[in-house]
């Protein structure tokens, strides 16, 4: 009886885990520490993505632009501009690239590092805050975004494709704005995500339709009036008419605001959608 009442009189016993890091460290040392890590990944990496990131779409420009585009006579008039469909459908090509590259890169590997191997979890034992993690993975993405697009461009250079030199270096930087979109806002889907089954609704139902519908192989006045605009409210769109705007030299400069602010807006919300969805992930 004794035993019972000292039993029911003892005090609960509380659970508590430890404090998580709240960005002790500057943005800047945050990923500074994880520089080892990451440049470890890209050793291990590098050469699988080698055929996704370069050889598949060179293949595609010279499929679609050199070859199906001999077909075509060329408008500037109906071509945004351009001369060729090379010249046209190229800088659609490579914008489009980077989101399919950003997009790649943001979801399973994302998964993996809070579902299977963890290594989000291992990497928030340190100092190290989760705007720290979603910091460095975004700059990884975008180091493999940002050079896949600048070789893409440098071989296409030969072809005589672009109008002026400076155009498609303005151009490869609104590839990269892109990148950082599709990366930001795809990293915070994944880390919202329970199981990886979604991310098939996510090639199929937003990747596949943005790539053949987002104005990168034909100008989207072809699509009619009304699927036109909602072809204008697709964040790929942006980027690629900023993209061929360059490299064209057929530049709206209002047009131009527009498209990076859209692109710098949803940068900026699908980062911190990424981490408040991967803090509440990481909560054990």
């Amino acid at each position: 009886m004794g035993s019972d009442v000292a039993s029911d009189t003892t005090p609960a016993t509380t659970t508590s885990r430890p404090a998580r890091p709240t960005g002790s460290l500057s943005a800047w040392e945050g990923m500074a520490r994880q520089y080892d890590y990451w440049l470890t990944v890209l050793k291990r990496t590098w050469r699988g993505g080698v055929v996704s990131s370069f050889l598949t779409p060179l293949l595609y420009v010279v499929a679609m632009g050199v070859l199906l585009g001999g077909f075509i006579e060329a408008d500037p008039d109906k071509l945004e501009g351009a001369t060729s469909y090379l010249a046209f459908v190229v800088p659609g090509l490579v914008a489009s690239h980077a989101m399919t590259l950003a997009v790649s890169e943001s979801t399973y590997p994302v998964m993996g590092s809070i579902k299977w191997h963890k290594t989000f979890f291992a990497q928030l034992a340190t100092p190290l805050a989760v705007r720290d993690l979603v910091n460095a993975y975004v700059a990884f993405v975008m180091f493999r975004v940002a050079s896949a697009c600048a070789v893409f461009m440098l071989v296409i250079a030969p072809f005589g494709v672009f109008a002026t030199w400076w155009g498609p270096i303005l151009a490869w930087l609104s590839q990269v704005l892109v990148g950082f979109a599709f990366t930001t806002l795809v990293f915070a889907y994944s880390a919202w995500l329970k199981s990886e089954e979604g991310f098939g609704l996510l090639f199929r139902l937003v990747v596949i339709p943005l790539t053949l519908f987002s104005g990168a192989f034909f100008p989207i006045s072809n699509l009619g009036p009304v699927l036109e605009w909602i072809a204008r409210l697709t964040p790929l769109w942006h980027g690629v008419s900023l993209s061929r705007m360059f490299c064209v030299d057929h530049i709206d400069w209002a047009l131009v605001v527009v498209h990076v602010v859209v692109l710098v807006t949803l940068t900026v919300v699908g980062w911190f959608l990424a981490v408040r969805n991967l803090d509440r992930r990481l909560e054990v």
